[in-house]
Order: C-alpha cells, then sequence, then structure tokens
C-alpha cells in the first residue's frame, strides 16, 4: 500500500511539473507585431532614460510595447529619439512587468 502511494504521489508531482513547464514554453513564444516605434523618454515622457516603444492598436486601444535594450532596439533608437516615430514590425518574446508589456525583439524591422 505504502509503494501505491508513493508511486502515486510521483506520478502528481511528475503531472504538475509538466504543466508548469508547458506554461513556460507557452510563455516564451515569439510574436510579430507592427506599429509605431517612438522614444518612451523624448516622446511619450514614460521612462526615465531614452527607451524605444512600440505603438500597437489593438481592439481601439493603443498598447505600448517597451523594447528591452539589446543591439537591435538599440541601432533603431537614433531614427525614433525626438521624433513622431517609424513604422516598423518586430518579433520577439514578451513579458508583462508592472503591469507593462516588454517586449525583447529578435527581429526589427522599419516598414517601407
Amino acid at each position: 500500500m505504502k509503494k501505491l502511494k508513493l508511486t502515486l504521489a510521483l506520478l502528481a508531482g511528475l503531472a504538475l511539473a509538466g504543466t508548469a513547464l508547458t506554461a513556460l514554453a507557452d510563455d516564451s513564444k515569439e510574436v510579430t507585431i507592427t506599429g509605431n516605434m517612438v522614444c518612451g523618454k523624448c516622446t511619450l515622457h514614460e521612462t526615465a532614460t531614452c527607451q524605444n516603444v512600440i505603438q500597437v492598436q489593438q481592439d481601439g486601444k493603443t498598447v505600448n510595447y517597451y523594447l528591452t535594450k539589446n543591439d537591435l532596439s538599440d541601432a533603431m533608437h537614433g531614427d525614433v529619439c525626438h521624433s513622431d516615430g517609424e513604422k516598423v514590425t518586430a518579433t520577439g518574446t514578451v513579458a508583462v512587468v508592472d503591469g507593462k508589456e516588454n517586449m525583447t525583439v529578435t527581429k526589427l524591422a522599419a516598414m517601407k
């Protein structure tokens, strides 16, 4: 009887661990967005330092995606800082931090 309980407990634990890993895998899926990229500090006055933000229209609302600083986002910052922005397409992973959408881009390109 003890072996049966131990086996059932082990199986339940493995099932929970599998569910947690699946949830983590789903959160790391890449998404692609298209919108107007602006400077979060100079244009939006929402960040303490210059940071790229892509504004996307979703369900009639403007959603801001704050780009995590990396080589890709930094390379395009000069094009949008102190301007009306530039229409871009970005691909990357999104995480909600402090109620804000944060995106780590793996691809970032200006629309032509």
